[in-house]
């Protein structure tokens, strides 16, 4: 099975040979891929998590949301931040 991870690593290396302007995006692309592989990996072999758990993790994750909440919403006012 290919991994969302190894999917990643092929495009980086696609826009490294033909669309450098692309470099970054695929970079973070990676990166996210790599961390989601390795998220589904653990929580598959983990017993079943508490309510209390489940929202401890999602707390961990909270910064990169509304950081992705503030960017959409920018570019959506135009740019205006």
């Amino acid at each position: 099975m290919v991994t969302r991870a190894v999917k990643a690593r092929n495009q980086l290396g696609v826009a490294c040979r033909h669309y450098p302007d692309q470099i970054e995006d695929r970079r973070r692309d990676l990166a996210e891929a790599k961390i989601t592989d390795y998220l589904e990996r653990e929580l598959a072999k983990a017993p079943s998590l508490t309510d209390e758990q489940r929202a401890k993790l999602a707390e961990l994750l909270k910064p990169a949301r509304d950081a992705i909440t503030a960017a959409r919403l920018a570019e959506l006012d135009g740019g205006a931040a």
